[in-house]
């Protein structure tokens, strides 16, 4: 495995963040464009408020545990500006997009707009101490969790009373979040809220009869009969285990990163296509067609994810399993998504057979996040070895 280690740290310093730098950046109006060609060209100009806050965190993150370069400072900074102008409604929401100039585009019915905002300006503020960004990160984070029980607010579709389900995207999100928040926070106020996140999902959203995380459950963790409660995203579940043996790191855990890895090893095995190789987007408990008609897509995030899990699971313990099938989705994703013509950023979607769905390096959902932060971990991780 330590020869992973040299070509993560390549293709990450040479490929994927260069790429990011020369064709990213809005010199105008402040932020980001994600919405890139296989060749750094700017189709769209909207930004998307996820991808604004991630990539401002990137930067941090670079600078932080890279190398101190001015110039991913000033670039987290022209993150920072913009965002801090333009993205958030009159009651502290942050919306959902903005046009090119910063005006409104869709209201702030997503959280996780927040979660990412608040991952972003936590960051900048160990990297830039001012009091401006440590308050915004936590009046950001108090904001999250006044929502938390329902986070969509007067944007929900669902009618009130008839199928109450609770999601799993925010819980595995905050356990993130809130580690990243520590410098903010502080260690105590952390601490005793991952334990309630770890509780929440190792036992009620993973179904202990099959050991696969659910995506939907009830409000007292019951298994709900329908689309959404059969849905399963085993992305979703292997990034959520290295979260959580990042809480079990941090709190030496061992018997919480042990079953985190063994839950893991479980999605992987299920979701994993034996006919074409990669691991499915959506698949359902029982078998039944998903209604996601994207269900047997290949995408950029899940693998990825993947790799960081599996290269935690390697470090802890030295597993051979951990290394077999690292070996199995390196090999799948550097054929696959790896785009060997342009160079720079990888592709992000591919059909079931592998083949390149859409020729973009960015867009809506996909921006400098995923790629860069996985071979990061993946070099950091697997290093320290």
């Amino acid at each position: 495995m330590q020869e992973y280690t040299d070509i993560y740290k390549k293709e990450l310093l040479e490929q994927i963040i260069p790429f990011w730098e020369a064709h990213s950046l809005d010199m105008d109006y402040g932020g980001y464009f994600s919405c890139l060609t296989p060749g750094g060209e700017v189709y769209d100009t909207d930004k998307f408020l996820w991808l604004q806050a991630r990539q401002l965190w990137m930067f941090g993150k670079l600078y932080k545990e890279v190398e101190s370069r001015k110039s991913w400072k000033k670039i987290a900074l022209n993150g920072a500006e913009f965002l801090s102008k333009h993205g958030r409604d009159t009651e502290g929401n942050w919306y959902f997009s903005l046009d090119r100039k910063g005006n409104p585009l869709v209201q702030p019915y997503n959280i996780f707009s927040d979660c990412f905002a608040a991952m972003a300006f936590g960051k900048l503020y160990e990297i830039e101490p001012r009091a401006e960004f440590a308050e915004i990160a936590r009046n950001t984070f108090d904001n999250i969790l006044s929502r938390r029980q329902n986070p969509k607010g007067i944007y929900t579709k669902a009618f009130p009373g008839t199928r109450q389900l609770k999601n799993f995207a925010l819980p595995m999100i905050l356990c993130n979040l809130t580690l990243e928040l520590e410098p903010v926070l502080g260690s105590e106020d952390i601490l005793d809220f991952t334990d309630e996140l770890v509780e929440m999902i190792m036992s009620q959203f993973l179904d202990e009869k099959s050991g696969l995380v659910l995506e939907n459950i009830g409000p007292n963790g019951e298994f709900v009969n329908s689309f959404e409660g059969r849905l399963l995203n085993p992305g979703h579940a292997i990034e959520a285990m290295w979260f959580l043996m990042n809480i079990g790191l941090r709190k030496n855990d061992q018997d919480l990163i042990a079953k985190a890895e063994e839950v893991m090893y479980r999605q992987l095995e299920h979701g994993w296509d034996e006919k074409y190789g990669g691991l499915f987007y959506f698949m359902d408990i029982k078998g039944h067609p998903p209604q996601q008609l994207e269900w047997d897509q290949k995408l950029w995030w899940v693998h990825m994810e993947a790799l960081v899990a599996l290269a935690k699971a390697y470090a802890c313990n030295g597993s051979a399993r951990a290394a077999e099938w690292f070996e199995r989705v390196h090999t799948y994703a550097w054929q696959h998504f790896r785009d060997m013509e342009n160079g720079g950023e990888w592709y992000g979607y591919l059909n079931r057979q592998g083949q390149v769905l859409l020729h973009l390096k960015g867009g809506k959902w996909k921006g400098c996040f995923h790629i860069p932060r996985g071979m990061l971990e993946i070099w950091k991780t697997l290093e320290q070895l």
